[in-house]
């Protein structure tokens, strides 16, 4: 995201939508997969319970900004790229866990998918289940399956998206304006998904750069 980030870190839907990755400049880059690469090799390797505790909560106490200067811009299809979109959704998740519960829910009963399996939510999905399902994810980076990790990010994104688009066709009629922010944040949650899809992909090819 262009934009830079206080704390406290709030992300007001507008920005989520407006949401961009990219690719930095050169040394922005390099910096972006050298830090990646270094942290995520370092604690697979021996992944102690404390040090992932505290990377799962790194910004309940920290805020998004370190993160988001680090790996923001990276390309949307890296290491790097994969690690920001997981910790933004998380953010995302605990800043409204009612909301995110409520349009993961309505995408559930809309779906014809297994992408609500994928995903893993404990069901009835409430805020503490959507909650746990970010902090879940969010540890499988470093100590489960990477791909399976980024799979069940790509499919609560799906989901949810779904959630959002079924709530902006009840809108469409009454609250026009509501209507268009939720098609625009379901199309956020699906570029995201694709995105992640791809980098589970490549991670299970050992290509994820």
């Amino acid at each position: 995201m262009a934009e830079e980030f206080h704390k406290p870190t709030m992300f007001p839907s507008a920005v989520f939508e407006a949401y961009q990755g990219g690719v930095d400049p050169a040394e922005s880059s390099r910096i972006a997969h050298e830090t990646s690469h270094a942290l995520l090799s370092r604690v697979r390797a021996d992944p102690d319970a404390d040090i992932v505790d505290r990377l799962v909560a790194y910004t309940d106490e920290h805020g998004i900004d370190a993160i988001a200067e680090l790996w923001s811009r990276a390309s949307p299809r890296s290491l790097p790229g994969a690690l920001w979109r997981i910790y933004l959704l998380r953010v995302l998740i605990r800043q409204d866990p009612v909301s995110t519960s409520f349009y993961f829910e309505r995408g559930v009963a809309v779906s014809s998918t297994i992408d609500p399996i994928v995903a893993g939510a404990e069901a009835p999905t409430g805020p503490d289940e959507i909650t746990a399902l970010a902090d879940q994810i969010l540890r499988g980076l470093f100590e489960g399956d990477f791909a399976v990790a980024l799979d069940r990010a790509a499919a609560f994104c799906r989901v949810t998206g779904s959630g959002c688009t079924s709530v902006a066709d009840d809108l469409d009629v009454t609250e026009p304006q509501r209507s268009t922010e939720l098609t625009r944040r379901a199309l956020r949650y699906s570029s995201i998904a694709g995105e992640l899809t791809s980098c589970a992909r490549l991670w299970r090819a050992e290509s994820l750069d």
